[in-house]
Parts: C-alpha cells; sequence; structure tokens
C-alpha cells in the first residue's frame, strides 16, 4: 500500500459558519463538517493582557486573546456593529422555504422556534414555555409565552402556530420540512384537498396549541417544535393549494427573532438590525452583518473586517490565529458529517458492489486526515460523533485497499479495458465529480484521480466557485459524485432524511424503511440506540452515499466580543442576542 504525504495550505479556512438546526436537511459544498470532543461552552469575559505571550488553552478549550493592543483599528472602531463571514446566501430566508443552509444561517437571527436543544440535544423552551406529551405519544400541546409579537410588533399566537404547521401539509409546499410526514391526523385530508382545516390541530386559547399524531413520533416534539411565520403577513394571500406567492416574500421575511432583515446584497452582505420587539429582550449589539467572505476569510479576520471566522483545526492554523492576538481561539464539534453524494440513476453506481469499490479505492485516510493535519477523522455512517446514537459497532471501516476495489469492480462485471478504463456492455466506468472551489478540493481532486485512475476509472472533476451553481447541476442530473456536508443534526434521524425524503434519489430498501419507522416510533432512548446501530449497519453496507468525514474545527473572534458561545447544534444563534463588545 502507497504512503501518501498531502499538505494543504493555512487557507483551508471556510467552513462556513456553523449551521442551524432548523429541521432542514439542506446540503453544504465541500467537506465541511466536524468532529471531535465538544467543548462549545460559554467564553469567560475577556481580561487577555497585552503582555504579548501566548498562554495555553483553559480547561474549556480556550485560547484567550494574548495582545488587544494589535487588533486593526477597522474592528477597534465598531461600537455597535458585529461582523461574521459567511458563504453567499440565496436571498431566500423564510424558514421552511429556503435554498441553501446558507440562507438558514441567516433566518435562524431572524426566528425563534418554539423549542430549541440544548448542549446534550435535550430540548429547551423557546417561544414555548413548556410544553406537554399525552401518555400514550400521539398528543403534543405547547404552551406560548405571553406578549410575544413579530418584528413589526404584531401579536404572535397559537393561530400563527396551526397557519405554519397548515401550510406545511399543503400539496403544493415542496420544501424540506418534515412536518408532513409526521401524520398529523387530518394532514392527508387536508393535503388531498378533503378538507378546508386539519382537524389534528387544536386552538385552545392564544397561548395554547395542540397537535394530535396517528402514530407515534420520537422526532414529533422538535420538528413541530420549530420556527413560526406570522399568519397576518404570509398567510394573506394563502388559498389551498397555492404557495407560489411565499417565494416573493422569502427575501423579505418578517420574523420574530433577535434581529431583523435590514438589507441584503447580494455577494456582498447581509446586514440586520436588533429587533425590540424580541421576547428575550432587545440584542445588545444594534447592528449585525453576514459579511459574504468565501475564499477571503482569513483575510478579513487578520484585518479585522470580520469579527468571527470558522477554520479547520489543523495545527498550522491554530498556531497562526494564537499569533494574532487579538482573538480568542475555541475548538468545536458542529453535529454534521460530510459525505459524497452518489448519481444512483447512472446504470454503474446502481450496483452496490461499484460504490463499495469506489469506497475502498478512495484513501480517505490521505484526503481528510494526513492532508488537513488531522483536522479530519474518516466518518462511515450518518451520524455526527456527538450524538448518542453514534457506534462503531460492527461498522466496516473500508480502509484503504485497491486490490479490493479492483476485485469488487471485477465480480461487478466492469473489465479493465485496452486503453486501460473498464468497460462493461460498451460502457466506458466514468465518474464525474463537482466541488466546490477551495483547497481542500483541490486535494480531494488530486488524489481522488490518482486512486480511481489506478482502478482503471476514467475521473472527471468539475469545480465551481458558486455553491448555488454547484446545486444546480446537481438538480439537473449532471453528476456521478459531488462533495456534501448535512446540516446540524439534533436527532440521530435528522441525519437519515436525505434517505428517506427523496433528496437521495433512487435508494429504496424496505428494511431500511422499516428500521427508520421503527425508530421514531419509541421514544426509549435505550430502544432507539439499537434501532439507530441496525440502521448504520445496513447504510454502512448499502452506501447509498460515501460517507468521508468528520471535521474537526476552531472558530476564532474579536477578543472584545464578550458572552460568545457556540452551540453544536444551533450555532451561534442562541447565544447571540447577548454578545457586547468590550471598550
Amino acid at each position: 500500500m502507497k504512503k501518501r504525504v498531502v499538505t494543504l495550505s493555512t487557507a483551508i479556512l471556510v467552513c462556513a459558519i456553523l449551521l442551524t438546526a432548523c429541521g432542514s436537511n439542506s446540503n453544504n459544498a465541500g467537506t465541511a463538517n466536524n468532529g471531535a470532543p465538544s467543548t462549545n461552552q460559554a467564553a469567560p469575559s475577556n481580561t487577555a493582557s497585552n503582555a504579548g505571550t501566548t498562554p495555553a488553552a483553559d480547561a474549556n478549550g480556550l485560547y484567550q486573546a494574548s495582545d488587544m493592543s494589535k487588533l486593526p483599528d477597522t474592528a477597534k472602531n465598531r461600537t455597535d456593529t458585529i461582523i461574521v463571514g459567511l458563504t453567499d446566501p440565496s436571498g431566500a430566508f423564510t424558514p421552511y422555504f429556503q435554498q441553501s443552509g446558507y440562507d438558514g444561517n441567516v433566518s435562524s437571527l431572524l426566528y425563534t422556534p418554539l423549542l430549541s436543544v440544548d448542549n446534550k440535544g435535550l430540548p429547551i423552551p423557546g417561544l414555548a414555555e413548556k410544553w406537554d406529551v399525552s401518555a400514550d405519544n400521539l398528543t403534543y400541546t405547547y404552551h406560548l409565552r405571553k406578549d410575544l409579537k413579530f418584528s413589526d410588533g404584531s401579536p404572535l399566537t397559537a393561530d400563527d402556530v396551526a397557519f405554519t404547521w397548515t401550510i406545511l401539509h399543503d400539496k403544493s409546499y415542496d420544501g424540506d420540512s418534515q412536518v408532513s410526514t409526521l401524520h398529523v391526523v387530518g394532514g392527508e385530508d387536508y393535503k388531498a384537498g378533503k378538507a378546508t382545516s386539519i382537524s389534528g390541530i387544536k386552538v385552545i386559547d392564544p397561548q395554547t396549541i395542540s397537535v394530535t399524531l396517528e402514530q407515534p413520533n420520537a422526532s414529533a416534539l422538535t420538528l413541530l417544535g420549530s420556527d413560526v411565520l406570522s399568519k397576518a403577513y404570509y398567510g394573506k394571500e394563502y388559498k389551498q393549494g397555492q404557495l407560489d406567492y411565499m417565494k416573493k416574500l422569502s427575501s423579505s421575511p418578517l420574523g420574530n427573532g433577535p434581529y431583523k432583515l435590514e438589507k441584503f446584497i447580494p455577494g456582498q452582505e447581509v446586514r440586520m438590525i436588533a429587533n425590540e420587539n424580541y421576547f428575550g429582550g432587545k440584542p445588545k449589539t444594534e447592528h449585525f452583518i453576514y459579511k459574504t467572505s468565501d475564499g477571503d476569510t482569513w483575510q478579513y479576520l487578520e484585518t479585522g473586517e470580520v469579527d468571527y471566522a470558522s477554520f479547520s483545526a489543523t495545527k498550522e492554523n491554530i498556531d497562526k490565529l494564537k499569533e494574532l492576538g487579538f482573538v480568542n481561539v475555541q475548538a468545536y464539534t458542529p453535529s454534521n458529517y460530510g459525505y459524497l453524494q452518489v448519481n444512483l440513476a447512472h446504470p454503474a453506481l446502481k450496483d452496490k458492489l461499484v460504490r463499495q469499490a469506489l469506497t475502498y479505492g478512495l484513501d480517505r485516510q490521505s484526503i481528510y486526515v494526513e492532508a488537513s493535519q488531522g483536522a479530519y477523522q474518516v466518518a462511515n455512517i450518518p451520524s455526527s460523533l456527538i450524538s448518542w446514537a453514534y457506534t462503531e459497532e460492527g461498522i466496516n471501516p473500508y480502509k484503504y485497499d485497491p486490490e479490493k476495489a479492483k476485485q469488487l469492480l471485477d465480480q461487478a462485471g466492469w473489465k479493465v479495458g485496452a486503453d486501460g478504463i473498464r468497460e462493461k456492455d460498451g460502457k466506458k466506468l466514468t465518474i464525474h465529480y463537482l466541488g466546490s472551489k477551495k483547497p481542500d478540493t483541490d486535494v480531494f481532486i488530486a488524489v481522488a484521480k490518482e486512486d480511481y485512475e489506478a482502478l482503471g476509472i476514467k475521473f472527471e472533476p468539475e469545480v465551481f466557485a458558486d455553491f448555488n451553481a454547484l446545486v444546480s447541476k446537481v438538480e439537473g442530473g449532471d453528476y456521478d459524485l459531488v462533495s456534501f456536508s448535512t446540516s446540524l443534526l439534533t436527532d440521530p434521524a435528522d441525519g437519515l432524511l436525505q434517505f428517506v425524503d427523496g433528496e437521495i434519489a433512487g435508494y429504496d430498501n424496505p428494511k431500511f424503511k422499516e428500521l427508520y419507522a421503527k425508530g421514531l416510533a419509541t421514544s426509549n432512548i435505550d430502544e432507539r440506540k439499537e434501532i439507530y446501530k441496525q440502521i448504520f449497519q445496513l447504510l454502512n453496507d448499502d452506501l447509498p452515499v460515501i460517507f468521508t468525514s468528520y471535521k474537526k474545527s476552531v472558530y476564532a473572534y474579536n477578543g472584545r466580543i464578550q458572552n460568545l458561545s457556540i452551540s453544536p447544534f444551533n450555532g451561534l444563534a442562541p447565544s447571540l442576542p447577548n454578545w457586547t463588545l468590550s471598550k
């Protein structure tokens, strides 16, 4: 077995800001996903000295800024504005109607869900101060806080919750929400146009609403407990079976979160202003800006143009960040995983043996671990490392084994032709790969091309500078493999959604569907762990996608910012209202 040494430049910086866990399974370009012991706790107040020394990390893995005198004037002169880098969003900022996880980063600040989760993935209050679940696990009752308002000052009540749940059952809804899969009583009748309301949804009073399911579902509490849309604003043009109008409203959202949208300048920035009607109190910093910074993150942080950025946790990156002196540096572990989406519509890739050969034949250790100075870990299942369901029991690690890959390709009927490229039924074995323009994509292409061509596979890479253009290419079906990562995953079922909601088209294993339903039918953690272990073992063998990596990351932020913490499930949104800029 050959030994490769591959190095990445210190520009492997941009894993966009942590994606929000808003019930979406939106993909993100590249291999940005994470894995390491979580240390996401609130940073202590900044009292960094100007001694110029670089202290060791504290018990929470935080390296405090060592020399604030180095802070660039650009950042020093900001008094009421915090700026964070973000890959270009599309401008669709209404929850449930977004085009990418980057849109979700924005909407997570414009909206607050009924309930959220803590750093262990357990539910905590949001707009709902409490909730009840019936003994049979079929009826969920949410009790809203009093005097809730949308950002325009209009009241937020149970009627708005009912409206939100209702349109997610509309036959014309084509977004990512899984609420309609919960089997709400009367939901199918509404979707079919047989009823004008959903019988299982009951508005008890302005602050209380209940919903009844036909069968238990362990993810129901958090799926139903997501964001709330204003009925007065989003529902004024609503007619059953017609939701097209929502797309034009998506760029001018009316939310209830800590910030309001001030202006979106495509390709440049998203400007937000503090919401004086936020139930938690007006945020302490008046202005927040997402600056579109793909490819320039390091420069923007170094010059003070952004206050926060996320980086691969290479030793080189960490050392360089500490040397800046004016940033705090913190390790974190978002709850997602990276994968290569496989086009199962292509004849060769329908064969499990070929997918297994592609996995054995790809030196993932070189790509994700050695090339990144250990900033990645190889993944083999659709679960984050920090999930309570994560397991390696009975999991095939698919260690790099080109001879095994060749045997599987031979077994699948793909024989090496005169030109060295494998053939079957007169067709060449070709892999058309799509990736985003960044250094780790360059490494992937270099290694994959060498590995696959050594197996007799023609490898044809295509790189996109624009994420939305890449997504369009995928939607058109003109690809074989594409690098993605999931958004943040709260429940272990979240990491499986793409295999049941049609996002991974062409995967149809009855045993998987049976286990998936079984995993949602009980709320007992021990029972669910055993079920998900079986699911992971099955998908590890089927490989409807090729699992790639967990990414160990760090975030660095202006030492003036206090009260900052990052949730492994919800990103920066929960703590942002309390961020302040010290003098």
